[in-house]
């Protein structure tokens, strides 16, 4: 599902307006499919009151046209004005031609109408602001949305649907006005916002619905964000065919772990063969490999030279000599941070040449070592995910944090584009961002995966996915859905407290197959897609 900025929403209906559709009827669409909305969240609006309280722009003649059909359909409909629209204004000409009781906020004295309409409201629908400029949240506009607060603290509150974006919410970075009520159900128009779908702004969206308000057909064309879905993950995992054998699912080298951080390579490890990673090794400390090994039976290992129980720049021949027998690389997990395990990394990181078949993953203490060094994008020249929490992003940026998750999406998709990498900035709503501009959403933000060694079991997830041929956006995508979807199901039987990373190995596969389930059958174009069998 494509997501949009304030900017790409005025760019759209501009267009559309040049093709012919003009503002009215994308307004007459918009209105209609919010009071269809309501209609449905209510299951009939014969007899309900309902107040739409409406701002000075089309988000608000957005809702004196729901207003309308809201009324037809038999709702006892009362509307609030922000402010006096225009006298031509046929939207409202319409609604004082059915003696709709209606009242403005500047001849509202003491706000005395707007109690009266709130004080029996069983819906309320927002079409204050919605994407229009912003504008600051005071004087009547703070009046009436402290009103609604009120009401939905009380003992029966009224449910509230917003229009687009509720009232304070930011349509392009999810910021949130204090004085921001949360919506139950949120309608937007044409595309969803970005807004609906971070944080804080996905709090307050409640549920989201997208109507279809008349945009020309191939409006979609120039967006590059989209929200990960079911349908779109389901039609990007890879096939598994019959004849089929474990190299046709991909080689995933493991390079990683250190005396203090033993269970962190068994995670990434084992999550790279959950989602079917063909054959899996693991390349650690020779004084941990026998540790690593009782547990993690399936895999492979490479034992390389350690001191001090960490890796050592003399591993790297070693690594370097194995590496064109294997699809993908991860490096990071429970390497720690000694002095000679940070050379080991740098040496082995940019001794990687442009060319290779290799891609190579980077997560956890490879992205702090390589934070370290200046200009270390200049010295890469290989495919790289790279899957930083906003600290680790920090150190590779050298941006705060605060700038870092006041605009999520922004900051991952820049620094994408320049490094000429894929950037996988975790947290609640993991964004991923692609080099050429393109980002992909996640709708997961739970508070279980909060806990230590779940950015293992990702990082491992997008290399087994790799592995098996999917490009570095599909597998980055993959592996933050299949994860964030895993956690889910995890929190259902646990609640959001006390889930393990290891919690999440098990569901991975059945979050695939739970997708695939939902997936239509391959069309004869991808069955021709599908990985050839590779000799063992």
């Amino acid at each position: 599902m494509k997501l949009i900025t304030a900017d790409q929403t005025r760019t759209l209906d501009q267009q559309a307006t040049k093709a012919g559709v003009p503002v009215d009827k994308l307004m007459e669409n918009a209105g209609l499919g919010v009071a269809k909305q309501v209609r449905n969240l209510l299951g009939t609006v014969k007899g309900r009151r309902i107040v739409v309280l409406a701002g000075p722009g089309n988000n608000g003649g957005d809702g004196l046209v729901a207003a309308r059909h809201l009324h037809d359909w038999g709702a006892e409909t009362r509307v609030y004005l922000l402010a006096k629209r225009r006298p031509d204004d046929a939207n409202l000409a319409e609604l004082v031609k059915r003696e709709l009781d209606i009242a403005d906020a500047e001849d509202d004295a003491r706000f005395a109408a707007l109690d009266r309409f709130l004080s029996d409201a069983e819906l309320i629908v927002d079409a204050l602001l919605g994407t229009g400029p912003s504008r600051p949240i005071e004087a009547n506009l703070a009046e009436i949305l402290e009103r609604m607060r009120r009401l939905r603290s009380g003992p029966q509150p009224p449910r509230i649907v917003a229009v687009d974006l509720p009232t304070g919410v930011n349509s392009d970075t999810g910021a949130v006005d204090p004085r921001t009520v949360a919506a139950d159900l949120t309608v937007t128009l044409g595309f969803s916002k970005i807004g609906l779908h971070t944080l804080p702004g996905s709090q307050c969206a409640g549920r989201v619905e997208v109507v279809d308000i008349g945009l020309p057909a191939g409006s979609e064309s120039a967006l590059k964000v989209d929200l990960m879905t079911d349908e779109w993950i389901a039609g990007l995992l890879p096939e598994r065919p019959l004849n089929s054998n474990k190299s046709t699912f991909g080689r995933v080298l493991v390079v990683a772990g250190s005396e203090n951080y033993i269970g962190a390579v068994r995670l990434a490890a084992a999550a790279a063969g959950r989602v079917g990673a063909g054959l899996v090794t693991v390349a650690c400390p020779q004084c941990i490999h026998a540790i690593i090994a009782a547990g993690l039976v399936e895999a492979t290992y490479l034992p390389l030279p350690d001191k001090e129980g960490g890796l050592v720049e003399k591993g790297v021949p070693e690594v370097l000599r194995v590496l064109e027998g294997f699809d993908v690389m991860l490096i990071g997990p429970g390497l720690g941070g000694r002095s000679r395990t940070l050379e080991f990394v740098r040496t082995l990181l940019f001794s990687l040449k442009g060319g290779t078949p290799v891609v190579t993953v980077v997560d956890a203490d490879a992205l702090n070592i390589l934070g370290g060094v200046p200009g270390w994008a200049a010295r890469v020249s290989v495919p790289l995910v790279l899957t930083p929490h906003p600290g680790e992003l920090r150190r590779l940026s050298g941006k705060s944090i605060s700038e870092i998750q006041s605009d999520r999406l922004a900051a991952a998709t820049a620094n994408a584009v320049a490094w000429r990498q894929t950037v996988v900035l975790k947290g609640a709503h993991t964004v991923v961002a692609m080099d050429d501009g393109r980002a992909a959403v996640s709708p997961f933000a739970n508070p279980a995966l909060a806990s230590a060694g779940t950015g293992d079991v990702l990082s491992g997830a997008i290399a087994g996915l790799l592995a098996q041929g999917l490009d570095r956006f599909a597998a980055a995508s993959c592996g933050v859905y299949l994860h964030g979807m895993a956690g889910e199901r995890v929190r259902e039987s646990l609640g959001d407290a006390g889930l393990q990373a290891s919690d999440l190995l098990l569901e991975l596969p059945q979050a695939i197959h739970e997708l695939k389930s939902q997936a239509p059958a391959p069309s004869a174009e991808k069955k021709a897609k599908l990985p050839r069998l590779r000799s063992t």
